[in-house]
């Protein structure tokens, strides 16, 4: 069954337990290779991805396509990995003084 891109705009993307991860806002697309590389949820399940940060679910890990967007795998949680030299630096930075 062949879909048109602008076709999976909107479409639920559910992971293999089932669980909503969100919909499908775009299509990200290798024109060199001239295939589809990703799928980008814009506003994510807050049960699994921290702060409902936006997505780009990998094409390899879409399992079947239909009325709704099956994937055959995501992870249990996405976290936001915070750099420690920021975190570092922003306690260290000394306060500016007021005016």
């Amino acid at each position: 069954m062949l879909v048109e891109m602008t076709e999976l705009l909107g479409r639920q993307v559910y992971t293999p337990d089932g669980r909503l991860l969100g919909e499908v806002d775009n299509v990200v697309v290798d024109v060199e290779g001239s295939k589809i590389d990703g799928i980008y949820v814009d506003e994510s399940s807050p049960l699994l991805v921290d702060e409902s940060k936006p997505v780009n679910v990998p094409y390899r890990w879409v399992a079947a396509i239909s009325d709704v967007v099956l994937l055959k795998y995501f992870p249990k949680r996405v976290s936001l990995k915070r750099a420690p030299a920021r975190a570092a630096a922003k306690e260290e930075a000394p306060a500016v003084p007021a005016r």
